[in-house]
């Protein structure tokens, strides 16, 4: 366990921004710190799911789905998770428990994996199953990315409940698709809303279109959509990678266009030029962008007790180089910016427990699982 004390290291970590550190206590009663090393030694973790007050599910990348119960990782991963291509950014990627999964024990997870008919193609998927003791069961296919592609990059992958109970799928412009993303009868750079039984809701924006869209697209125009965060109200978030520079942090509405690649504000990993513009009629403009790229790779609300002086803000994680970005909003829009957890490395995900603590693993191979938890000073 590391035990910080902030007053010594809020400089270093630019993680006091906005609070009052002078000769007495933290405006917010901190003493300490605690960064505890849960993990190690993780096959490239990606999601994070709590399915009780003290256990939750985390799934690496290579197709493992791990139970940590009480701080503690079981050896012996789950089994019945499907067959997954593991290659480029592919592979398992979020596990999300269903809202009501106290009692029907039900879970999504998304992944990639070979094409049945067309084996050196693959496609994103995404599965509702029941978790039953250490197996996974009753297995059913709830979505299929279409067309199947040939890269194994820019998935997208992550899932979302709304307030009524519909499923959010973010999808990925496959890299070398990206002109897909402003077509309507594809998933290339797109969000999907389904019923959990994979059913297209009624009243999603295009289910009436008569020119060839498809019915479960909620909105389009994206490029590798990695973070999803919905606040109580049902207000959408949404983060992507931009190519080099221009990440953005999104605002999202059915059946708008987010520009993608019409609009952009980065540039090709040459250099080349993607698009001369940063705004065009009918195309929504991000809430925030980020040039150079942080490479945003999770994001959730914190809604804790633990931190206060958090409550309210949008968290994301970052890879570049690696730190987790605490976004203050008010009416939908950024009003601060602050930068925490920067001597880990590349971040690929944070969720909050139910007690307020947050849990973040590190990225790659040798993957981390840390908790940040605070101690009250004893009055």
């Amino acid at each position: 366990m590391k035990l910080i004390n902030l007053r010594f290291v809020c400089a270093s970590l630019l993680f006091c921004s906005g609070l009052v550190v002078g000769d007495g206590d933290l405006e917010t009663n901190i003493d300490h710190i605690e960064y505890e090393t849960l993990a190690e030694g993780l096959d490239h973790p990606w999601s994070m799911t709590f399915i009780s007050d003290n256990e939750m599910l985390l799934t690496e990348l290579s197709g493992n789905l791990r139970r940590v119960s009480n701080g503690v990782l079981n050896p012996t991963p789950i089994t019945g998770v499907p067959e997954v291509l593991f290659a480029g950014q592919g592979g398992l990627s979020e596990v999300l428990a269903d809202p009501d999964f106290a009692n029907n024990g039900l879970l999504y997870l998304s992944f990639s994996a070979s094409d049945a008919e067309q084996p050196k193609l693959n496609r994103l998927n995404v599965i509702q199953a029941r978790l039953e003791g250490n197996a996974l069961v009753d297995h059913k296919t709830i979505f299929q990315s279409d067309p199947p592609r040939k890269t194994a990059a820019h998935y997208g992958a992550r899932l979302g409940f709304l307030p009524d109970g519909t499923l959010l799928i973010t999808s990925g412009d496959g890299f070398n698709y990206r002109e897909k993303a402003q077509v309507l009868d594809n998933h290339f750079g797109k969000i999907l809303r389904l019923n959990t039984d994979g059913t297209i809701p009624a009243d999603n924006p295009f289910v009436s279109n008569s020119k060839g869209a498809l019915p479960e697209i909620w909105s389009y125009g994206h490029r590798n959509l990695q973070g999803l965060a919905i606040a109580d109200d049902g207000t959408v978030f949404e983060h992507e990678h931009g190519p080099q520079g221009g990440d953005e942090l999104n605002l999202i509405a059915p059946g708008k266009n987010y520009g993608w690649p019409a609009i952009t504000y980065g540039v090709d990993y040459s250099g080349a030029m993607i698009s001369p513009f940063t705004e065009q009629p009918g195309m929504e403009q991000p809430l925030k962008y980020w040039v150079p790229s942080i490479a945003p790779s999770s994001m959730m609300f914190y809604r804790g007790d633990m931190f206060p002086a958090w409550k309210g803000s949008l968290f994301m994680s970052a890879l570049v180089p690696g730190d987790v970005r605490r976004l203050e909003l008010q009416d939908n829009k950024v009003i601060n910016e602050e930068i925490l957890f920067t001597e880990f490395g590349r971040i690929r995900n944070i969720i909050a427990a139910p007690d307020g603590s947050l849990l973040l693993v590190t990225d790659g191979d040798n993957g981390k699982l840390i908790r940040v938890s605070r101690n009250r000073k004893e009055l």
